[in-house]
């Protein structure tokens, strides 16, 4: 078989049907699956081929239009919903005892979700919102669940943890270590705390990989710059017109800036979910569905900031995540 080659125009339906072999028979979780979102798209068409979609979100209603769209697309779909709320700790454990139940292992686990960029916003946990959602809830997620990642594995599979990120971390001084367990709002911006929360995304795939010794293989990845549900809100706006990603009239600014399609968008957490080339380049960052470490900003590929980090939400959590 010739190996696929991917591009920035390169559909997740493309990569999806490259690794076809590799999905089939899986069982995988994504979160953050609203419509017109990277989620649904990326559960949309891993649905086509694996043999579990396991699909959450905090809004119930939201996640049976998911459902919906999907089985409307891919009539032989097995997909499962879940309620899961990753601003809030005791909404993750109550969501992972759920899936504990299940009688199938997990071989994927696609963090996806992200809080929107907004003023200054503390938890039910007093975190701050974008922190708790895009990093503290999914590592105490990703900790219940090792366990059902483990049954997977076999001689021939090492099960996966993909992060969605972004190569706005570049812009960042990378995670303020300082105000992760005791958030200021004197020192917050939206896109500061955006910008940490997505260093932390790649921090944590790197430390996972390491600290699992090859049980199991931990990716971040870079999307593209995409209009999506998150940045059409209202309350991120501000935030997004002043970076300039979006011009005057809320719109996407196409002057500056090269935008991927929803299925564009999607490619590359299809690619780090499945690409058996990535069996050997555990904690590896992507972008445009290929390896691209060397975008990572120093900061976030540090293993001394990756160690703390990991110290650090342990001890916010309130448990230690070993194997």
């Amino acid at each position: 078989m010739v190996a696929p080659t991917f591009s920035f125009n390169t559909t997740a339906d493309e990569v999806a049907t490259a690794f076809a072999a590799e999905i089939q028979g899986k069982n995988v979780l994504i979160t953050g699956t609203s419509l017109n979102g990277l989620g649904f798209e990326t559960a949309r068409v891993i649905a086509k081929h694996a043999n579990l979609v396991i699909i959450t979100g905090y809004n119930a209603e939201r996640l049976k239009l998911s459902e919906g769209a999907i089985k409307k697309d891919v009539p032989t779909a097995n997909v499962r919903l879940l309620t899961l709320d990753l601003a809030s700790l005791a909404g993750v454990r109550k969501a992972a005892g759920e899936v504990n139940t299940y009688p199938e292992p997990l071989h994927v686990i696609i963090h996806n979700a992200a809080a929107a960029i907004t003023p200054f916003k503390l938890t039910v946990d007093n975190l701050e919102s974008q922190m708790a959602t895009d990093h503290i809830g999914p590592f105490l997620f990703t900790k219940l669940l090792a366990p059902k990642l483990l049954a997977s594995a076999t001689k021939d599979y090492t099960p996966r943890v993909v992060f969605v990120s972004s190569a706005a971390h570049t812009f960042g001084a990378g995670v303020d270590f300082d105000s992760i367990a005791l958030p200021n709002p004197e020192k917050y911006t939206g896109m500061a705390a955006y910008f940490g929360a997505k260093s932390a995304n790649i921090l944590t795939a790197i430390e996972l990989s390491k600290r699992s010794k090859g049980t199991i293989n931990a990716y971040s990845l870079h999307p593209g710059v995409i209009y999506t549900n998150i940045n059409q809100k209202e309350e991120s706006l501000a935030e997004m017109q002043a970076l300039g990603v979006l011009g005057p009239d809320g719109r996407p600014n196409e002057e500056n800036i090269q935008w991927k399609t929803i299925p564009q968008g999607a490619a590359t957490t299809v690619a780090a979910a499945f690409d058996p080339r990535l069996n050997d380049q555990p904690g590896a960052y992507l972008d445009d569905s290929t390896v691209a470490n060397q975008a990572i900003a120093p900061h976030s590929s540090d293993p001394a900031n990756a160690e703390r980090l990991w110290g650090v939400t342990e001890k916010i959590i309130g448990e230690t995540f070993t194997f």
